[in-house]
């Protein structure tokens, strides 16, 4: 036991200081794209940038260019050595949205977040009890989201925890782009949620179908199936983006 006392206490605080302070992430994370004025690109530069995007995330509509976050990969294909510039990748990591159309990006400002109703947040309390289903999911989001348990970001100082039954739970978290196989388990499982239930969907699977989107054997996403309350971009998303949206939505952070 001493032993183990002295090398703790050589460890030190492990856990990171968010949300009081900015996280450090690493040079090579890619957050949330900017998107330049891309008016002055030719023809052929145009068509060399949408035929990167492997989920058909960047559209082109009366407004201009646009990004899907729903669906993006965050691949960085677009941005690649693209001789326009019309897209580079920032350190942003809050990306979390209340709407699927706030997803759609135009330049580099966003609608992130907002948290529930007052009503619905003096019924949860100070917890968020949530029940993990994996539908279809190749399991880097489940495991961006298992992350979260353990002593660097320690999701239970803010009151959420993962627990074994719906019954038991105050909403679902989503991840997988929901097959055919795993949708019936999907719609028991969120009846099985007591009123009032929120719904987070985490990852482009579980948003739009990510790179399943529009296979026959999946659905294109949680929102097919049931209502969502929370979308949480990424392929998968970096654990603070989760951590980040879980924190908006229950008005701990703005």
């Amino acid at each position: 036991m001493i032993k183990a006392l002295l090398a703790r206490l050589q460890q030190g605080h492990r856990t990171v200081r968010f949300p009081k302070t900015d996280p450090g992430l690493p040079e090579r994370f890619r957050g949330r794209p900017i998107l330049t004025d891309e008016r002055t690109m030719d023809e052929k530069t145009r068509d060399e940038l949408f035929g990167r995007c492997p989920t058909d995330a960047l559209r082109n509509d009366a407004d201009g260019l646009t990004i899907d976050l729903g669906r993006c990969l965050f691949c960085g294909q677009c941005a690649g050595d693209c001789s326009a510039g019309a897209i580079e990748f920032s350190k942003d990591y809050r990306l979390a949205a209340r709407s699927r159309t706030d997803l759609i990006l135009r330049g580099h400002e966003m609608n992130l977040a907002e948290a529930l109703n007052e009503k619905t947040r003096s019924v949860l309390g100070r917890s968020l009890k949530l029940r993990q289903v994996c539908a279809g999911g190749c399991n880097a989001c489940e495991a961006d989201t298992n992350v979260l348990g353990t002593v660097v970001y320690d999701l239970g100082r803010f009151g959420v925890q993962f627990v074994a039954s719906p019954r038991h739970a105050d909403g679902l978290l989503i991840t997988g782009p929901v097959t055919e196989n795993m949708k019936l388990a999907l719609e028991k499982t969120y009846d099985a949620v007591p009123d009032p239930r929120i719904v987070i969907a985490v990852g482009a699977c579980a948003i739009s179908g990510g790179p399943y989107v529009d296979l026959p054997a999946v659905h294109n996403g949680a929102d097919a199936v049931v209502p969502v309350d929370l979308y949480i971009p990424g392929c998968p998303p970096h654990p603070l983006t989760i951590l980040d949206g879980l924190l908006r939505l229950l008005g701990k952070i703005k």
